[in-house]
């Protein structure tokens, strides 16, 4: 049984390997199929380690196992073990200090995004058919950004999160990565059985030029890609540019009093989107702490740099902010989002702000790129919405990717137009990038 870091010719994605039979039968939707488990899911009889040496010093051997591993292994698949990630799920990086990093399979030098690291590099490396992650703040669909990758963050609460660490449950949602559409179809049918969607065609699709031009890379040329391939795919009628910041300055009374905060910003900013980003990011300390403020003042883990800060502070913060606030600009923001995308809308996003920063990058610059990407990442976050992280290609050497979000609950039919979408998005890149 092979430990984590181990030999690297599993570009270290692995934290343990072992294998966890299906049942004898090639009849099921799953046959053939094998996965990877990232090492917050609880397996009968193993220890969960949270990414965390301390952690898993300290804890017991699970009891019971996540149903969403069970329902996996039901349909078919068969899992090849379990992956490292950050530790506590407190980061979208993908360094981990313990453990070591995983190696970025498409871009070695640069991170492999996180928590869910080793889950999105067993894919990527083509080590595994899918595997299964969490996301939180943007733990499955930052990695899959990074590598290259299929990621979805299901709508929220839809997926059991049962014997499964929790961050903080008001944003957790169990996800899944693949290489390909196909098997991110095959496996959402079973790890998500709501009733079939048959609608391909979006009503609307809102493709906002501030989240684009400010937000994301204007190197890549998404902006272009995602306009273009919609107007030949669908109809430029269905097309709507507007800006979202004004769209929530609009829409969400309450974010009233904290805009002023966020206006006098010199980074390149969303103001509106930096408040749903810090009122995402508030309510998630509070539940981590909550959570697990008691086990890191017990035990005093040792936590790797950059991350022990952000961990610490958490567990001091005290509700000096009112989270009243914070619950009413999210329902808020919930209830706008859901009468701008209707029953059959979609909202085009960049997934992250640029490529995947260098592993071991300096704090400054890093901080800018987080804050833009928590913008990015807390619309579908505080909504609670699913989304999906559509590779495109590389250029330059380094992923580029673009994300689409629909309504609660509208998880298939998302599925659905990124079918319907995606040749067209490549061929749209493919011709972009090479004029």
């Amino acid at each position: 049984m092979a430990m984590a870091g181990e030999g690297r010719g599993d570009y270290g994605a692995f934290m343990e390997r072992f294998v966890l039979p299906p049942p004898p039968s090639q009849q099921l939707p799953l046959h053939g199929l094998t996965f990877a488990i990232k090492d917050i899911f609880d397996i009968a009889g193993r220890v969960t380690g949270f990414g965390n040496p301390d952690w898993a010093r300290t804890h017991a051997p699970a009891a019971a196992t996540s149903p969403v591993v069970l329902a996996a292994l039901a349909a078919g698949a068969t899992s090849l073990g379990t992956t490292i990630m950050d530790e506590m799920a407190y980061s979208i990086n993908g360094e981990n200090t313990h453990y070591g990093t995983p190696t970025n399979p498409c871009a070695p030098g640069r991170v492999p995004g996180g928590s869910s690291s080793g889950s999105a590099v067993a894919v990527a490396a083509n080590l595994v058919d899918f595997s299964l992650g969490t996301d939180t703040g943007g733990s499955v669909r930052v990695p899959a950004a990074y590598c290259g990758i299929f990621g979805l963050r299901p709508s929220h609460g839809l997926v059991s999160a049962e014997n499964v660490i929790p961050m903080a449950q008001m944003f957790d949602t169990v996800g899944w990565f693949s290489r390909d559409l196909s098997t991110l179809s095959r496996v959402t049918k079973v790890l998500l059985p709501l009733p079939d969607d048959i609608v391909k065609q979006p009503t609307q699709v809102t493709i906002p030029m501030d989240c684009f031009q400010i937000l994301g890379s204007l190197n890549d040329r998404t902006y272009q890609i995602i306009n273009a391939s919609v107007a030949k795919r669908f109809d430029s009628q269905i097309i709507d540019n507007r800006n979202l910041g004004d769209f929530i300055s609009d829409n969400v009374p309450s974010i009233g009093k904290f805009i002023t905060d966020f206006s006098e910003s010199e980074l390149p900013s969303v103001p509106a989107l930096s408040v749903i980003s810090h009122v995402m990011r508030g309510l998630q300390r509070s539940q981590f702490k909550a959570n697990h403020a008691e086990w890191v003042n017990t035990v005093k883990p040792n936590l790797g740099p950059g991350l022990r800060e952000r961990i610490l502070e958490a567990i001091a913060s005290g509700d000096n902010e009112s989270l009243e606030d914070f619950q009413a600009i999210r329902a808020e923001f919930k209830s706008a989002l859901a009468a701008l995308l209707k029953d059959h809308g979609i909202l085009a996003i960049p997934t992250v702000p640029g490529p995947p920063p260098k592993v071991g990058m300096e704090a400054a610059p890093l901080e800018n790129f987080r804050a833009r990407a928590f913008s990015l990442l807390s619309i579908a976050g505080l909504s609670g919405f699913c989304q999906v992280s559509i590779p495109l290609g590389m250029r330059n050497g380094l992923p580029v990717s673009v994300s689409l979000v629909a309504r609660h609950g509208a998880d298939h039919f998302l599925l659905n137009v990124v079918e319907e979408l995606y040749q067209t998005l490549i061929d749209e890149a493919t011709k972009t990038w090479s004029s």
